[in-house]
């Protein structure tokens, strides 16, 4: 172990392999330092095996219920630990299978805003002119309206379902992406080692694609992950509409809203899914703080 330790803190590296590992390793050093992004860290990881097993741990059906004796039960009563719903659904069930969906929604988005935002801010920083005054305008139209009004609008247009909930937030997520890259591509654009790439007779496409994107990309995770707990919650708003996963998908958003007429006698319809959305956002607000003080030791002094 010592041996391994020395060899990925090793100041002269033999391979670029050996240099990468080190350099992983170091960022490993830095988050495990910080026990609020551990914390974080295990909850994402428990909702991850939590999702996966979804179909062996809960202890009933998510879709069927006892409408007749088991209609509103309160946590601990009959075997089910957090209670029922209005249709005599169990709620530990439903919340098992709703992490699913919320971890579905959230890889979706970050697979297509992500690399959407990445592309259009290094472009646009990289060829400047023409082009950078219009992808920026079409960016700060975007920025103009509150995500979730713009959501709302996209899944009004396109129809209610999770389908068309992911592309809305996804289409309203990439902007601060785009800024984001953009603004890094500015700062190495003119820089040497660009130049000499350039002076090489490497083609703008290839160095914006093998020597820009790659130096946005720890900064792209860190704010990806950052925004993982306002996908959820824009996501849990469109089913709280009525615009997201229809019933009978055990969506959070969409349980709170049909526990809400019940919320001052059987608080626990509504509460539960309501606890589920706050612990997991928590998450990756956490996650994202210790990731960016990670990669970005400049952000960890102030």
């Amino acid at each position: 172990m010592t041996i391994t330790r020395e060899w990925l803190l090793s100041d002269q590296p033999a391979s670029r392999r050996q240099a990468r590992l080190g350099r992983a390793y170091m960022v490993w050093l830095s988050f495990a330092a910080n026990r609020l992004a551990l914390v974080g860290l295990a909850i994402i990881l428990a909702l991850v095996v939590l999702a996966a097993l979804a179909g062996l741990l809960a202890p009933y059906s998510p879709y069927d219920g006892d409408l007749a004796g088991a209609r509103l039960l309160p946590p601990g009563t009959a075997g089910h630990l957090l209670g029922t719903d209005d249709q005599g659904r169990d709620i530990l069930s439903r919340l098992l299978h709703g992490a699913r969906l919320t971890l579905m929604v959230v890889a979706l988005v970050a697979v297509i805003a992500a690399p959407l935002g990445l592309i259009v801010g290094t472009v646009s920083g990289y060829a400047g002119g023409w082009v950078d005054a219009v992808l920026m305008r079409i960016t700060d139209i975007f920025l103009a309206f509150p995500k979730l009004v713009l959501a709302l609008a996209f899944v009004a247009a396109l129809g209610p379902g999770i389908e068309n909930a992911v592309l809305a937030i996804a289409l309203t997520s990439w902007p601060p992406y785009a800024r984001m890259a953009r603004a890094e591509t500015l700062g190495v654009r003119n820089s040497d080692y660009i130049a000499a790439v350039r002076l090489m007779g490497a083609s703008p496409w290839r160095i914006v694609a093998r020597h820009v994107m790659p130096m946005c990309l720890p900064s792209l995770i860190v704010r990806v992950t950052l925004d993982m707990a306002g996908i959820i919650l824009t996501a849990a708003g469109l089913g709280f509409l009525g615009l997201g996963a229809q019933p009978p998908m055990p969506e959070w958003g969409a349980m709170i809203a049909s526990g809400r007429r019940f919320i001052l006698d059987q608080w626990w319809v509504a509460t539960m899914p309501g606890i589920a959305i706050f612990v997991v956002s928590l998450g990756f607000n956490l996650l994202g703080d210790g990731l960016r003080d990670a990669l970005d030791p400049r952000e960890a002094g102030r």
